[in-house]
């Protein structure tokens, strides 16, 4: 069976009620891939909010959560809050969060287990820095970050892996389509030697990386990248554009 398109919307730390809103108001409206799975993620603040206005076919997702189901932990949140709050999805391992707030695989790991358990499902990110890239280390250090996951979960249907590579967030720079397959597909073959041959045909590799309107749809055609996990372009209309690169 072919692997339904996924498209997530992160909006990392930006946003305003109104912003956001209008945002909202503007997906309820457009004319969407009934094929392709939506998932937005807004900042914690507004979680809620986009939950409260969106229409239920598309679906929200968490940009953190904690490996503890409650407790003494200041600012986290929980999967099982998320799970009572509708919100279905979490997001593990974004590079902002690796790098920033050294969060290392273990703890990532150990989150996304913590969503799974609570019955999420995880956008979970992996990626090279250009440092990597340029050593020759991307499949050595994105398959060490799987690794991690897989030490922890045999379970893999519930999982969207999101390859990022660090030096094309945010930076304009996109990695180019044969380099993004090439990944994909060593990702896919890692799958299929770790886990099962059932998680390499059915588990979504989706890529992100400044992908815009202009580059999706070249990047949508390779056979092993399964949608877009988008940043900036997310709070633009042009989102829909991006949302729509298979049709």
């Amino acid at each position: 069976m072919a692997r339904q398109f996924f498209v997530g919307g992160n909006f990392k730390m930006n946003g305003t009620i109104k912003s956001i809103t209008d945002i909202v108001h503007n997906l309820n409206n457009a004319p969407l891939d009934p094929k392709t799975e939506v998932v937005l993620s807004p900042p914690a603040l507004f979680l809620l909010l986009v939950r409260e206005h969106l229409k239920p076919e598309i679906e929200v997702c968490s940009q953190n959560v904690f490996d503890k189901p409650n407790g003494a932990f200041t600012g986290e949140i929980s999967a099982e809050q998320l799970a009572d709050s509708k919100i279905t999805w979490a997001m593990c391992g974004h590079s902002e969060r690796r790098v920033i707030l050294k969060e290392d695989d273990q703890f990532i790991a150990s989150k996304t287990k913590a969503a799974l358990d609570g019955g999420l499902g995880v956008i979970l990110c992996c990626g090279e820095t250009l440092e990597q890239r340029e050593a020759n280390q991307t499949i050595d250090v994105v398959t060490r970050q799987l690794s991690a996951i897989a030490s922890k979960t045999k379970d893999w249907s519930k999982i969207v892996i999101a390859y990022e590579p660090v030096w094309a967030i945010g930076t304009g720079k996109v990695a180019t389509t044969d380099q993004a397959q090439e990944v994909h597909a060593a990702i896919r073959k890692w799958l299929g030697d770790t886990i099962s041959k059932e998680a390499a045909d059915k588990t979504r590799i989706i890529y992100g990386g400044s992908v815009s309107d202009k580059n999706c749809k070249e990047l949508a055609k390779q056979s092993d990248i399964d949608g877009f996990l988008v940043g900036g372009a997310s709070l633009k209309p042009a989102f829909v554009d991006i949302i729509n690169a298979r049709q």
